[in-house]
Parts: structure tokens; sequence; C-alpha cells
């Protein structure tokens, strides 16, 4: 049986559909329908017509605003009879067998309402008893403009042309400008407000935003107000569900007027009265998803909302989601710099704890940044300072920072073992090698694959073992003492010395190609007398140490003890200090350590042989002879007043040593 759809919008026929058993027809303003209706109020996927039992059956599919048929809402689904008028928005399909029929009594039939300006009146609704969730599908019967996308933010060809458009382009420049200047959302939001009520006929409404870490689409029970304002003494009334869920669902901003009593889209005071007479409600989206609403209304006849407002408000909503998103990357780079303060400090912390560094001077920090630089890399580092500086501690620094901190830490001291123990440790030996090797030894390399080898005294290491070494560092294969099988071993090392190692080289003692694979990476470990500031950090750190080791209770120091271990000079460095700290905590019978419990020696320190031992910290002008008596008394001081000693340091003769003692009244302290 043929049966056709003969399609009428506004007053003019438009097309005709022939309708083929076996084949759903859709109707709707998507694309993909067989019958498009490219009008605001026609839903994507409206409705269908499909042959069941003989017959042609209509089924409207959950349509925003109904489909009607013969001035009735269609209900579940409804057998066609020819003749009958479909009415979709503001087009009409005639369902007939025979086209002849269709036109000839056309004008009786397909003239079923009439337009009144910009809103199409398509009949009142009809009370039933549906429940109230299929009543939501058709009671915002009076939503009467939709938009995806705002004309105001168009390129200016397709802009369009009205009186309001010079004014609002304006207001949107001003608003923009304004939000771009806030740090946070909710003042964004507010100027965003100001603006709407200045372009718009509204005198109501509010922002509502979702958490700012939402991956999904939204739900209304996750907005949250912002901002709201109203130009009466009335409170702001919030967005109804239905609204709000339509909206986020949709994506596209929407214009309901005369909705005074319609409670699916006005807004109730105290008293349950609806107070809007007109409802915009435009989505703020970022990146194709709905981030929150702007919703706006208008208790007032004379003021209703109108499409040029929803146009407004939709590109309100656009630059209020612009100004958003560039405060969530604002925050987040705040976050993720904070984040990574804490993690520098954590690791700091971390590279402290790991390795017992303590310091927070100038040098110290430089000294930290040094190792931060030279830990990722493979390079060969070499560690040069004064004897109780912690070479070892840096080496062991280096190796936890590093990418091999997972694999061992292996430290050998080259200056405690003869030439041929070194080799032995160094590279192993094998079962019978030489006397006393009852078993296979696997070496220093070989125990440090995969890690790091720190060699200390690098520079007291006998020639032969120098090339040996050398050959190693090259990357070439090693066998063990007594052995013929090669072996390969992936090993960081880092070297560490005392010593002048360029002196050395000139005087023919070290290896002049050895010291330059060496000295690839370099990193010096400043002396604790030049970094004053960290003693007393470094005595209280020693302190806490050895109280829960001895299980004593020593509250602190005195400040005499403070001062004077701040004056000392500290020829052994940092080990000089921790040992003298142990014996006090040992041996102090009160609750805090004095001067007279640290046990400083007279020692000057290496290469500053004739200082005070207790030098002033402060420049005191003073005149050349002052300098000198005060240089010899301390000379003779420091060399128990050993005239011939003291007059060698001095580089003068024994003669004119006691020519300016006497000069001077030099006298002994003893």
């Amino acid at each position: 049986m043929l049966a056709y759809l003969v399609i009428r919008e506004g007053s003019k026929w438009s097309d005709v559909f022939r309708l083929t058993p076996g084949r759903t027809v859709t109707v709707g303003r998507a694309s993909t329908n067989q019958i498009v209706i490219k009008d605001e109020r026609c839903s994507r996927y409206h409705a269908e017509v499909f042959l069941t039992q003989g017959s042609w059956t209509l089924r409207d599919l959950e349509s925003r605003n109904g489909t009607m048929v013969g001035g009735k809402v269609v209900q579940g689904d409804l057998t066609l009879s020819p003749g009958d008028i479909v009415r979709i928005a503001n087009c009409q399909m005639a369902f007939v067998h025979d086209l002849s029929k269709a036109f000839a009594d056309s004008g009786a039939k397909l003239s079923l309402a009439t337009d009144t300006g910009e809103e199409t009146v398509i009949g009142e609704y009809v009370s039933d008893t549906r429940d109230s969730h299929t009543l939501d599908a058709f009671e915002p019967t009076r939503i009467t403009h939709r938009r995806g996308k705002t004309k105001l933010l168009a390129p200016a060809k397709d802009a369009p042309s009205t009186a309001r458009l010079g004014k609002a382009a304006a207001q949107l420049c001003h608003i923009a400008f304004n939000m771009a200047k806030e740090t946070d959302a909710a003042s964004v939001a507010k100027l965003a407000l100001d603006g709407l009520f200045e372009g718009t006929r509204a005198n109501a409404g509010g922002v509502l935003l979702g958490p700012r870490d939402a991956d999904e689409d939204l739900t209304v029970s996750e907005l949250e107000l912002i901002a709201s304002h109203t130009d009466s003494e009335a409170n702001y009334h919030v967005i109804s569900s239905f609204l709000a869920g339509t909206v986020l669902r949709e994506g596209e901003a929407v214009l309901a007027r005369n909705v005074a009593d319609d409670s699916t889209l006005g807004t109730r005071d105290s008293k349950g009265e609806i107070e809007s007479t007109s409802v915009i409600c435009a989505p703020v989206r970022r990146d194709n998803m709905v981030i929150g609403l702007v919703h706006l209304y208008s208790t007032s006849a004379e003021r209703s909302l109108d499409p040029d407002d929803l146009e407004f408000t939709l590109a309100v909503a656009d630059n209020l989601a612009l100004a958003v998103k560039n405060l969530g990357r604002q925050q987040e780079l705040v976050e993720n710099l904070s984040q990574t303060q804490s993690e520098i400090v954590q690791l700091r912390q971390r590279l402290g704890a790991e390795s017992d560094i303590v310091g927070s001077g100038i040098l110290m920090q430089k000294l930290q940044q040094a190792i931060a630089q030279a830990a990722p890399s493979r390079a060969t580092v070499l560690v040069r300072g004064e004897s109780g500086t912690g070479k070892e501690l840096v080496a062991r620094a280096i190796h936890f920072a590093s990418p091999r901190r997972k694999g061992p830490f292996v430290c050998l001291n080259c200056a405690a073992l003869s030439e041929t123990l070194l080799e032995s440790e160094l590279f192993g030996h094998e079962k019978g090698a030489f006397t006393g090797a009852t078993d296979r030894k696997i070496g220093k390399f070989e125990a440090a694959d995969r890690g790091t080898l720190m060699l200390d005294e690098i520079g007291e290491m006998s020639p032969s073992i120098q090339a040996k070494f050398l050959r190693v560092l090259e990357g070439h294969q090693f066998e063990r003492v007594g052995g013929n099988q090669a072996i390969k071993a992936d090993v960081r090392v880092i070297a560490a010395t005392n010593r002048d190692l360029e002196k050395d080289v000139a005087e023919g003692k070290f290896r002049r190609d050895l010291y330059f694979r060496l000295h690839v990476v370099e990193i010096l470990v400043p002396q604790l007398r030049k970094r004053v500031e960290d003693v007393v950090e470094l005595a209280a750190h020693f302190l806490e140490r050895f109280n829960g080791e001895t299980g004593r209770k020593i509250r602190g120091f005195t400040p005499d003890a403070l001062e004077q271990m701040q004056k000392y000079r500290w020829p052994g460095n940092v080990r000089e200090l921790k040992n003298v700290i142990e014996r006090a905590v040992v041996l102090v019978r009160n609750d805090r350590i004095d001067a007279g419990d640290l046990a400083l020696s007279s020692l000057a320190p290496a290469g500053e042989s004739g200082e005070l031992p207790q030098p002033e910290l402060a420049y005191e002008p003073t005149t050349l002879a002052e300098m000198e008596r005060r240089h010899i008394q301390a000379t003779l001081n420091a060399e128990g007043w050993n005239k011939s000693r003291t007059a060698a340091i001095l580089g003068i003769e024994r003669s004119t040593l006691d020519r300016k003692i006497r000069r001077y009244d030099l006298k002994s302290n003893k």
C-alpha cells in the first residue's frame, strides 16, 4: 500500500516523502534524519514513522516541544489515518495514500495554526495521567529559541547588522577586558553578571560552575552558585532542575518566554508563586564540554527577554568560559610550581638524610647544586678537599641522586692498602693467585656493577695500578689477579683526594692521562673554617645523634661554647667537630656543653701555620709594627717559644728575631 508524507513548512509546500514498508523514517533537526526540519524548536531526533501490523505508526521520541496530530500531543504510538496532519514545530506533514487528495483539500486540513510575529503558537497543553518523568519531556512547550553558537562572535562578514550590534560588541570588549584582570572565578562571574544586566533586559540572574577538575559530563547536583544578582529586593531564585539539565545535556543556550504558568521553567518566590516571565540559560563551555551555566530571568512582562538577549548572553558565557579556563591554567601553574618547589625541598632533605650532608650556608648550597648537576650524568667525578671535609659523603650524595641509586655504592681507600692488595681489592683474584688467596674474590669493580665506585685518596695509587685503572676507566675489560677471564663491569667512578694532583703530575708521581680522565667533573668541598655559619647547625646535628646513641639528654650549648666553636679554625674540619662533640657528650656533667668541655687543639689548619688559633673575625685597623708584633708572638706561641724554628718559619735570622723580641717586649705565656 502506497503512503506519503506531504511536507509543508510555513506557508509553502516543500517536499513529498514516500513511505516504504520495512524502513523506519526519522524526523528531526539533525542532518542524519530522513526528514530534516530546520527549526530551533525541533529536537535532534524528534519522531519516527514505521509500518507495523499493516498500519503506519507515528512515535514521538521524547522530543522537547512535542509532536501533535489534530491539535493533540502524541502519547506513545499513534496509528496514522489518511488525512492526518502531523505538526512538528512550524512544519506540517499530511499523511495520505493518494497525493491528489492531499492537495485537493489541503486548505482545510493544513491550516491548523497561525504565526504571530517571532513566536509560533503551537496549541494548549493537554492534561493527562502520564507520570512526572514523561510530563517533563513535554512541558517546556514555550521554549521558542535555542542557540548553539552566538552570532556576535562570528567573523565580521557573517555578523548580524542590527542596531544593537555596535553597543553589544563594545560591551563584550569591556567585559572581556575586565574579566582578564581578575584573579578568581567569583570575581569573573560577578563581572559577567554586571555586564549582562547592562546588555540585556534581565533583572535577576546567577552564574553556576562545576568542579574545576571535572572530566565527565556535569550533573545538576554538581553545579555551585558562584555569583548572583537581582535589581529588586527579592532574592535570586536558582534555576529549575529541568531547564539546567536540558542545557547541560544539549550544550545549547535556550530562551523561554511566557513561562508565568510553567513550573519547570519559571522561578518561584518564598510563597511558591512563579516570579519569572522569561528565562535564558546559556552553557559555559570549555573544549566542547559544559562546565557551568549562566541563568538570567525577567520578572516583568514589559522587560521580556528576546533573541538578541540570548545572543548576547551566549557571547558573554563564551568569554566567561575563556576567563575561567585561563584562571584554571594559572592555578595549575602555581600548583605545579609549588609542587616542584616542594619536591626540590624533599629531594634536598632526602639527599641530606641519605648522605648526612648538613649545612644551609651559601657554600653548602653551591655544593648541593654542584651535586645535583653532576648526579644525572655518567661522567667521572673528582671530589677535592681537605681531610675531614666529607668527600665520601659527597660521593654518596651523588650516587643516591643519580639514576644508579638502586645499584650498589662501593667505597675503597687507596691509601690504606699496599700495591698488591690494592690491585686485588680493585679487580679481585682467583684462588691460589698468591699466598693466602684460598678462595676466589670478587673485586670492587665487579661488586659495583651498575652502581658507583668511590676511590678515596686516589693520589696514593701506585703508577702500575694507575695504568691498569686507566684502562678500565676507558671502558676496556679487565682480569682478576691470577686469572685469564675477561670481565666487564658497568661502573661509575668517583675519585677523591686531598693532594695537589697538578703538582704530582708535574713531578711525575701521577699519570697525566689518568689525571685528565678523572678531571671531567670537579667538585670542591669547602673547609669548615670557610663556612662558619654551618658550625652551630653541625654541632646541633652531632649533639642530637650522640644523645641518641649514648642515652644522654644534653640540652644544648652555652653561649661561650657556641662563640668558641665559631671562632675556632677547625684544622680537622667536620671530622674534628664530630669528635669534639662526641667527647663532650660523653664527659660533660651538666645539661649543657660549656666552652671548657670542648677539647680544641692548638694545631693550625693545613697551609696556615703561624695563624692564631682563634683569630679575630672582624677587621681591626692597625699599624704594620703592631701586625708584626702579633705575628711574631703567635708564631712563638705556636712553636712553644722555640726560637730557631720560629726564625725559620718567619724567614729571618735568629739574631733578628731576638732583636724584635726585645723591641716589642714579647713574653712567653707559659
